[in-house]
C-alpha cells in the first residue's frame, strides 16, 4: 500500500475568480479526481501547483491617486 501524497493544507476555499482552491491551488475537478490519479500523475500535478496564481481580491474605493 502506498502512502498517498496530497497538497491539501486544510485551507479549503475556492477562489471564484480563478477557480482554484486558496490552500492547495487545485481545481475542484483535480481535488475530486485526486485518489484516481497514479502516484506519477499526482507528483506531476504537485510540481506545477506552486506556479499557479490565485487572482488577488479586488477592493473597491481604494485608489493610489490623490486629488487636490
Amino acid at each position: 500500500m502506498s502512502n498517498m501524497q496530497t497538497p491539501c493544507i486544510s485551507i479549503c476555499a475556492i477562489d471564484p475568480a480563478s477557480g482554484l482552491c486558496t490552500g492547495c491551488r487545485r481545481t475542484l475537478k483535480e481535488i475530486g479526481g485526486w485518489s484516481a490519479l497514479s502516484d506519477e500523475q499526482r507528483r506531476e500535478l504537485m510540481d506545477i501547483l506552486p506556479l499557479r496564481v490565485i487572482a488577488p481580491a479586488i477592493t473597491s474605493g481604494q485608489s493610489t491617486e490623490r486629488h487636490a
